[in-house]
C-alpha cells in the first residue's frame, strides 16, 4: 500500500473517532475501539449505487421509456427544483410530464430551464384540464364538444409559451371523465391539427374518474397513443373518496381491459399506486398494508418500502411505467429503486 495512502486513512479514521466522540483513553479499551472503528468504517464507505432504471417501449409511439416519470406539478408549481431534475435525468429518467397553468400554477414556467439543457434527451409531457359542465356520463352535445376542442387547442398553445418549446412529444386531455368526449370527433380533429402544425407528436388522456369507461371508449376509438390510469394493486382508484374505488376489480382482474388496451396500441401509465398508503389527512385514512393481501410471499418478503411494492406490483401488472410525485430527493430514490427493480419480485 502506498504509505501516502495509509496515512490519509488513519488521519480520516482519527477525525471520524473524533467527531463520534472517542477520545484517546477510550481507544485503550479494545471493545470500545471495535465499535467506534465499526461506525467510523460505516461512515467512510460511499452510498450504495442506485440500481440501472429499466425501460420499456411505450405503446405504439416506438419511444422506449423509463418505467418512472417524473411528475412535475407539485414539485415546480411553486417555484423551481432544478437540483431534483437533474438528479432525476441523470440517474437515467427520461419521461417528465407537467401541466397547463390553469391546474399547476408555474409548473411548465418553472421546468422551462430544465428544458433548454434536456429538451433532445427526453419524452416530455403535458396537459390540458377542460371546464366542462358536463357529468361523466352524460352525452356531450356538439357545440359542447367543440368548445371543448377549442379550449384544449388553446391550453396546448399557452403550455408550449410556458415551457419555451416549440413542440411537445404528448398532450393529454387532463382528467377525462366522460366517454362522450372522449369519443368525439372534434377532440381527435383538433389533434390531428395540433400535430400537422408540429406542436405535439401524440395524443392522450389522463383520468381519475369513471377511469373504466373512459378507457373502454379510448380503446373503441383508436385514437389514444397514450393513457395515464389512476390505479392501484386493488384496482381503480376512488378520486373523490381518496381510496379504493368501491366494487372495483382488482388490478389482476383488470388484466383483460388492459390488455385490450395495449393491443390496440396505447401505452399504459400508471398514477396514484400508493396514495391510499399516505398518511397525510388529506389523503384520507391512511392503511399501510391496504394492498398486502395481493401480493404474494416473496414481494411480501422482499426489502421494500410499502410504497415501493405497490409501484413494483402495478408495473409486472400491466402498466409500462408510473408517474411518481416527487418533491425530495429522499423520495426519488425510493420510487426511483421500485420502477428500476420491480421485475426481481416476480418470477
Amino acid at each position: 500500500m502506498d504509505p501516502r495512502s495509509s496515512l490519509t486513512s488513519r488521519r480520516r479514521f482519527m477525525k471520524l473517532l473524533g467527531l463520534l466522540g472517542v477520545g484517546a483513553p477510550a481507544l485503550l479499551r479494545p471493545r470500545r475501539l471495535l465499535a467506534a472503528g465499526a461506525e467510523a468504517l460505516d461512515a467512510m464507505a460511499p452510498a450504495p449505487p442506485w440500481p440501472k432504471m429499466a425501460y420499456r417501449q411505450l405503446g405504439r409511439t416506438g419511444v422506449r421509456v423509463s418505467r418512472l416519470i417524473f411528475g412535475c406539478g407539485a414539485a415546480l408549481s411553486e417555484g423551481r427544483a432544478d437540483a431534483l431534475l437533474n438528479a432525476a435525468f441523470e440517474a437515467g429518467i427520461n419521461v417528465f410530464d407537467v401541466g397547463t397553468r390553469r391546474y399547476y400554477e408555474d409548473a411548465e414556467k418553472n421546468l422551462a430551464p430544465f428544458l433548454k439543457k434536456t429538451r433532445d434527451e427526453i419524452f416530455l409531457i403535458s396537459k390540458g384540464i377542460l371546464e366542462l359542465e358536463v357529468k361523466p356520463n352524460e352525452a356531450v352535445s356538439l357545440p359542447q364538444a367543440k368548445a371543448a376542442a377549442a379550449d384544449w387547442l388553446e391550453m396546448l398553445e399557452r403550455s408550449l409559451a410556458e415551457l419555451g418549446v416549440e413542440q411537445v412529444d404528448a398532450y393529454y386531455v387532463m382528467a377525462a371523465d366522460n366517454p362522450s368526449l372522449v369519443s368525439s370527433e372534434e377532440m381527435v380533429n383538433a389533434f390531428l391539427r395540433a400535430r400537422a402544425g408540429g406542436k405535439l407528436r401524440f395524443f392522450g388522456l389522463s383520468t381519475h374518474k369513471n377511469a373504466q369507461n373512459v378507457l373502454e371508449a379510448a380503446i373503441e376509438t383508436g385514437w389514444y397513443d397514450l393513457a395515464m390510469l389512476a390505479i392501484t394493486p386493488a384496482g381503480w382508484y376512488d378520486w373523490d373518496g381518496w381510496g379504493v374505488l368501491e366494487g372495483t376489480p382488482s388490478l389482476a382482474a383488470l388484466q383483460p381491459l388492459l390488455a385490450r388496451a395495449r393491443g390496440a396500441g396505447m401505452g399504459l401509465i400508471g398514477m396514484k399506486a400508493g396514495r391510499v398508503l399516505a398518511s397525510r389527512k388529506w389523503y384520507g385514512r391512511a392503511n399501510s398494508k391496504a394492498f398486502d393481501r395481493f401480493y404474494d410471499e416473496k414481494l411480501l418478503n422482499a426489502e421494500l418500502s410499502d410504497f415501493q411494492r405497490s409501484y413494483a406490483y402495478v408495473l409486472e401488472h400491466g402498466l409500462d411505467a408510473v408517474n411518481a410525485d416527487m418533491q425530495t430527493e429522499s423520495h426519488l430514490k425510493e420510487n426511483f429503486i421500485a420502477a428500476a427493480t420491480s421485475q426481481r419480485y416476480f418470477a
